[in-house]
């Protein structure tokens, strides 16, 4: 448990991103935290103080004016006897307050009272985190000593709305939250490990303006990633170009190509543990052009293809500096155990993580993920759950079979 004993507030506003926080607050005591909650008028719209007690194992905390909960804590006490304050999602008008110094309601007012660390996790629509009144808000806390998680990027609530203003997953603020209570790394199932992870796709050039790329989000990497440094580990995550915020605590190398992502992982060794969840595309153009290819009013050009450096059997396939244990996955859209099993042998990894990233399966730029754990013992199916949930279950498992290596 990283996060034993440690005292948590955490001050829930208003957005729709506030059900997130259901699960935030689970994984938190999962990893022994112990956690008050805090919720705006407007977090109430969207959650119910019901709910959150029930998950946090005491009633929330909602009006500055409530007499019985000013007598048993008060807001001072709330303020002051926590290790750190965690406020997610962070709306664009609780920022406002804080940066302002306004204490019109409880979650305003701790943030005023407090001496803890704070720690933000915005959660808005793009135009209102790009809007200059927002900016001017958060560098002001920046500038107070306000740490942030997030926001990532990606789809909104809202109909065909997309960008920046997405609040982090709930395993990218607990990562967060240990960094700054200095529990990340050197506690945990892999305390003292190094894990070694790549994710998104890879671009690789037609020309200076054009690339061959495939629909990898990058979404399944990153939250390995946020998930094994969670688990004590030290991460080292090779990522190709993606729109997802990089995880609290990990060590990030950004690559453009297949060629730049093997020497990376190659300067990366030695690793304990390898998981390779990146899409990284097959083929690159061998007639790469210097400038941009222009129509010339005829057929179009003629590209010729090569094969990219297979990064899962290089590593895999080591004789010296192999991790100990080297994790692919197989991103399939038909048959597809029969494909990782097949991939598995071909490789010589230990284990294939696959998945079904056809149209219909979803997997491929979603939110969730239904794989299924290939090893040469056999198949295990896991049920579709949200990545978050797949990469703490796979770490885990990395954990337990390093332990059995």
């Amino acid at each position: 448990m990283t996060l034993t004993g440690k005292r948590i507030l955490l001050i829930i506003s208003g957005g729709i991103a506030a059900y997130k926080s259901l699960d935030l607050i689970r994984r938190l005591r999962e990893r022994g935290a112990k956690v008050r909650v805090v919720m705006t008028a407007a977090a109430q719209e969207f959650v119910t103080p019901l709910a959150v007690g029930a998950i946090a194992g005491e009633r929330a905390f909602t009006d500055i004016f409530n007499q019985t909960d000013e007598f048993d804590i008060g807001h001072i006490r709330l303020a002051r006897d926590t290790d750190i304050v965690v406020v997610a999602p962070a709306s664009a008008d609780l920022m406002a307050k804080a940066a302002n110094g306004l204490a019109n309601d409880l979650a305003s007012t701790v943030l005023v009272a407090t001496g803890a660390p704070v720690l933000m996790a915005p959660a808005m629509n793009p135009y209102m985190w790009a809007h200059a009144a927002t900016k001017r808000n958060a560098a002001q806390l920046l500038k107070d000593g306000v740490t942030y998680v997030g926001p990532n990027a990606g789809e909104m609530a809202e109909s065909n709305e997309k960008g920046v203003g997405r609040m982090a997953e709930p395993l990218e603020i607990v990562a967060a939250v240990e960094k700054l209570l200095g529990g990340a790394v050197g506690k945990g199932p892999l305390a003292g490990k190094h894990v070694l992870i790549t994710s998104g796709p890879t671009h690789e050039a037609i020309d200076p303006v054009r690339y061959i790329a495939n629909r990898s989000s990058g979404k399944q990497g990153h939250a390995i990633a946020a998930a094994a440094a969670a688990a004590g580990a030290r991460v080292t995550l090779v990522s190709g170009p993606v729109g997802v915020a990089d995880p609290a605590g990990v060590a990030v190398v950004k690559v453009q190509s297949a060629r730049e992502m093997v020497a990376a992982v190659e300067k990366a060794l030695p690793a304990d543990i390898a998981i390779f969840a990146a899409a990284v595309a097959d083929w690159r153009v061998d007639n790469e052009g210097g400038q941009k290819i222009k129509k010339k009013g005829g057929k179009p050009p003629s590209l010729t293809f090569v094969e990219n450096p297979d990064i899962l059997a290089t590593i895999a396939q080591r004789k010296a500096k192999r991790p100990k244990l080297v994790i692919g996955f197989a991103a399939e859209t038909e048959k597809v155990i029969e494909h990782a099993q097949a991939k598995l042998a071909r490789k010589g990894c230990d284990f294939i993580v696959a998945n079904d990233v056809s149209p219909t399966g979803g997997a491929m730029g979603g939110d969730t993920n239904r794989v299924h754990l290939v090893s040469a013992k056999g198949v295990e199916t896991w049920p579709s759950q949200s990545k978050s949930d797949v990469a703490r279950q796979l770490v885990a498992r990395a954990g337990e079979m390093l332990a059995k290596k």
